[in-house]
């Protein structure tokens, strides 16, 4: 089963990105990407263990979903501080232009 669980947990942390990436190339907004992230956590993380479950057919094959959910949010909480970080930047860059 990890010879599909595994890279299925890869595919839908790489889509998640992309979203990600897409969603910040529409509204030039690092914060609406990481919210992105954070709210596909949440679906590829029911899809996910939803997966599990029909493919394993055990109850605890839903914590499969939880794990692939914790990573996203892990995901989501990295960009959130990149955005936290280039807004910084962004903020002493424009005072220190004026003085």
């Amino acid at each position: 089963m990890d010879s599909l669980l595994l890279p299925l947990m890869g595919v839908f942390i790489v889509v998640a990105n992309i979203i990600a990436f897409v969603s910040y190339k529409k509204k030039k907004n690092l914060y609406f990407a990481a919210f992105t992230i954070l709210l596909s956590a949440v679906l590829f993380g029911a899809i996910g263990g939803a997966l599990a479950v029909f493919i394993i057919r055990d109850a605890f094959a839903l914590f499969y979903g939880m794990q692939l959910a914790q990573y996203l949010l892990f995901n989501s909480i990295i960009v959130f501080i990149i955005a936290i970080l280039v807004t910084i930047v962004k903020k002493y860059k424009q005072q220190s232009l004026f003085y």
